[in-house]
């Protein structure tokens, strides 16, 4: 995989969450620092300009010096105008990095997600996954610009503010100071709350995500089934739970903010007070308490800032920290350091006493137990069994989209394990039963077996497999929409597709994952014709439903539950009358057309 991350793995597995969080300003530096200095900017305008006022009302008006206070004026009207202009600087490129730092971190989750093995995905609901990429990471945008920024513009604030009121008025001042561990108490008794809180909001969210997917997903089902209203009420149920978690999310954050106005309306209140008692004594004068109420406006405008970034920092980091988690689920195939790639590829495959579970941490429920076979390069290898004896997981080993536990795959010699995967992946070819088509055109889902293919050559991929005469029948021919899934298409016209895809890739190892087996008769044979063709001169290793198809294979290996039970050819294996011979009988007892079907 060419494209690189953000953040490398390896960061994620040594750094803590906020500092991976930190990491992602690294490629934004300079947009960032940009926005700092605007927004500190900005902050010594709003802090300058109670000073210059109360100078301009205690001083220029009184002394009539009416030039220098118009200069102040216009001074001020020119700041404002800079000011305006750096708050756009902040408001549009702060939120661009941000949106940068969102995109930055949804590439580096999709490209962790794409070297993850089936096994995760076999444990994985899309829903989910699709809640980790989008809904989790939707407030990173506005935590990543507003968090930085409206801490450093809070603390000068802060600072500046309070540095103002102690030159105004010292005793003011001290009153008001011992008025904010209040404060701050109250924001950390609900801090935690509120995390907690965003957690499970961000949980609740991505279940009523999982279960939509699968409800869209299997909506012909639960037509079929005439189940509407139990799907209906099972997605009521997780809307419930959802508006519940969102409804125990505001009330923490209902409370925080109500509190925190309340304590800062008082705040408000006392200064009136205790400033209407100090002019009373004269030792205060209203200019200085119109000057010492607009800084307790900017003491106080920080404090909001900050009570509004809590509730942005936990909902954020809520996101954030389920990113991290996934980001840290290593994937359970890698390539080895020093993994060869694949060329000029002969085509042997060897499997010695490999064993295989589907859970790698109890390997005692065994799919699949010491296996040993021999596939010879350039021959077809079928393999027949009841369901459930391991055949499709046999064949998912040797691209290694599951590892085997025991044992060991060899092609040409090589450990497959010893082989770098994209290299492996991309000598073997795959038609599945379950063909699955991109939601876009004909000639792009062929294309998908040679992104580099030109038209030309996606057409004469698609004339091999005997697709060529449909699609030209079509009125928009290979630019044709297929539907999501292919659903447009025709079971058969969908195996066509798939089969063209891999005559575009053509690979020197072949996999036919029972590729008629849901097809009727007449529809099988046409495409075994394709089949035979894809086959030609390849290592073909074919699961077969119908036996009839398989008939002219080099060698039928028979699999149960109990391994390897018998291997020959067709012919001999009818001699033997063992489990594949009665298999034999009783498929032709069932269905006598199945003995007229072309072979394999």
């Amino acid at each position: 995989m060419n494209a690189k991350m953000t953040v490398t793995e390896e960061d994620f597995k040594k750094k803590k969450v906020f500092s991976l969080f930190l990491s992602y300003y690294r490629p934004n530096i300079g947009l960032f620092l940009i926005d700092m200095i605007c927004a500190f900017l900005i902050a010594g305008i709003d802090l300058a300009f109670p000073m210059i006022s109360r100078q301009a009302l205690q001083t220029y008006l009184p002394d009539k010096d009416y030039r220098t206070f118009f200069f102040v004026v216009g001074a001020l009207l020119l700041a404002f105008v800079l000011r305006a202009g750096m708050q756009f600087v902040v408001s549009y490129w702060g939120h661009l990095m941000g949106a940068n730092i969102e995109m930055q971190m949804r590439r580096d989750l999709f490209l962790h997600l794409q070297k993850q093995s089936f096994s995760f995905y076999d444990s994985s609901r899309t829903g989910s996954l699709m809640s980790r990429i989008l809904s989790d990471l939707f407030d990173i945008t506005e935590l990543s610009h507003h968090g930085p920024e409206d801490i450093f513009i809070s603390v000068v604030t802060l600072v500046g503010s309070f540095a103002a009121l102690l030159f105004i008025n010292a005793q003011l001042t001290i009153a008001m100071a011992i008025f904010l561990p209040l404060l701050i108490l109250f924001t950390l008794t609900l801090r935690k709350k509120m995390s907690h809180a965003a957690m499970k909001l961000k949980e609740t969210t991505a279940s009523i995500n999982s279960d939509l997917e699968s409800s869209i997903a299997g909506v012909r089902v639960s037509k079929a089934f005439a189940n509407e209203d139990h799907e209906a009420n099972r997605f009521f149920r997780g809307t419930k739970n959802y508006r519940n978690a969102r409804g125990r999310f505001y009330y923490v954050m209902s409370t925080f903010f109500s509190g925190m106005e309340f304590m800062i309306s008082l705040l408000n209140l006392l200064a009136i007070a205790l400033g209407g008692y100090l002019i009373m004594k004269d030792r205060m004068t209203v200019i200085d308490l119109v000057a010492f109420t607009l800084y307790i406006s900017a003491f106080l405008s920080p404090i909001r800032k900050l009570t509004n970034f809590t509730e942005l920092f936990q909902s954020g980091m809520a996101g954030f920290k389920r990113f991290v988690d996934l980001m840290r689920y290593e994937p359970d195939i890698l390539n080895r350091p020093n993994a060869v790639t694949l060329d000029s590829v002969h085509g042997d495959i060897t499997f010695r006493h490999v064993s295989f579970s589907y859970n790698q941490k109890d390997s005692s429920d065994k799919i699949l137990s010491d296996i040993n076979l021999i596939i010879p390069a350039g021959k077809t290898v079928a393999v027949v069994g009841p369901s459930g004896s391991g055949k499709t997981t046999l064949c998912h080993l040797i691209p290694r989209f599951y590892e085997v536990n025991e044992g060991e795959i060899c092609i040409d010699g090589k450990d497959i394990r010893d082989i770098e995967i994209h290299s492996l992946r991309r000598n073997i070819g795959i038609v599945q039963q379950d063909v699955f088509l991109f939601p876009t055109t004909i000639m792009e889902n062929i294309r998908y077996g040679d992104l580099s293919a030109t038209d030309e050559e996606v057409i004469e991929a698609a004339k091999k497999a005997q697709l060529d005469t449909f699609v030209r029948a079509l009125p928009d021919q290979y630019d044709t929409y297929v539907g999501e899934r292919g659903l447009l298409l025709s079971g058969g016209q969908k195996q066509r597709v798939a089969i063209a895809r891999v005559f575009l890739k053509n690979p020197p190892i072949l996999i036919l994952d029972e590729a008629t087996s849901a097809l009727d008769t007449q529809t099988e044979h046409e495409i075994q014709h394709a089949l035979e063709l894809l086959s030609t001169g390849r290592t073909s290793v074919v699961i077969a439903h119908r036996l009839s198809t398989i008939r002219s294979a080099d060698k039928i290996v028979y699999l149960s539950e109990n391994g390897i039970e018998e291997e020959g050819s067709h012919k001999e294996l009818l001699q033997r009358s063992g489990p594949y011979s009665e298999l034999y009988q009783i498929q032709f007892a069932d269905d006598p057309a199945e003995g007229t079907t072309v072979s394999f």
